[in-house]
């Protein structure tokens, strides 16, 4: 269950993560509740699913999970490049998640 935990926690991530760029500094209403709720959920999350999982696993996932989200969706949704050495990079955050999830 822990597992599924971080992975929801780190959706949630990714969430308010692009959820900011919508609040526009934080002067559209409904983007940041919606911002600040997710911010809520995930760190919620995380604090279940560290319970069971070891801290430095479960933070690295998250934050990996978050950032390689983050950056798909800045490239699909807003347009960011999606150049060969932004793509290696998120594939070697990938590999460094999938590496501490068979680590564990």
């Amino acid at each position: 269950m822990a597992w599924l935990y971080l992975l929801v926690a780190g959706v949630l991530e990714v969430g308010w993560a692009i959820g900011l760029k919508y609040t526009d500094g934080f002067t559209r209403l409904w983007p940041t509740v919606g911002t600040v709720i997710s911010m809520i959920l995930s760190v919620g999350f995380l604090g279940l699913a560290l319970k069971t999982l070891p801290v430095g696993t479960g933070y690295a996932i998250w934050t990996g999970i978050g950032t390689v989200g983050t950056v798909i969706l800045g490239i699909a949704l807003l347009g960011e490049p999606a150049t060969v050495m932004r793509l290696a990079c998120v594939g070697l955050i990938v590999a460094g998640i999938i590496g501490l999830k068979l680590s564990h």
